[in-house]
């Protein structure tokens, strides 16, 4: 029996599409764990790649995205790559007062500063430790 359903954002990059589905799939395959995904994947952009779209309502898409949700995870791994974008992200969940969760990319032994002040908590690519943190700090 289900006792929540956690809405998340997941902070990603297509490029990175493998390490946002590795996620998902753990989410998925946990027992007793039920969420609603609020993040844009690749199938459901935020915008059409044909259009070329100021980036106010870029993150005025961002902010609607991660209004609703109870916590935000950011896939840490791809930070540098994309920096801009994850830092408009995390910027909108910080203002939105919503838990940020880090997910540390396997064989990382530092995170950027960044990232590292502003999660409540870093997690290993680990599905327990994942469900853990949502559990724990979700609003």
């Amino acid at each position: 029996m289900y006792s929540k359903t956690y809405d998340i954002f997941i902070s990603h990059a297509w490029k990175y599409g493998d390490s946002y589905q590795r996620v998902i799939n753990f989410l998925d395959e946990t027992s007793y764990f039920k969420y609603r995904n609020y993040s844009a994947p690749k199938d459901k952009p935020l915008i059409s790649s044909l259009l070329s779209v100021p980036d106010d309502d870029i993150k005025k898409k961002i902010y609607n995205k991660i209004r609703p949700v109870n916590c935000v995870l950011v896939i840490s791994g791809m930070y540098v790559a994309h920096r801009d974008w994850i830092k408009a992200e995390i910027e909108i969940a910080k203002s939105l007062k919503k838990p940020l969760i880090a997910i540390k990319p396997r064989g990382a032994q530092k995170l950027p500063q960044d990232i590292r002040q502003v999660c409540c908590e870093i997690v290993g690519w680990n599905r327990e430790s994942i469900v853990r943190a949502i559990k724990l700090h979700s609003l």
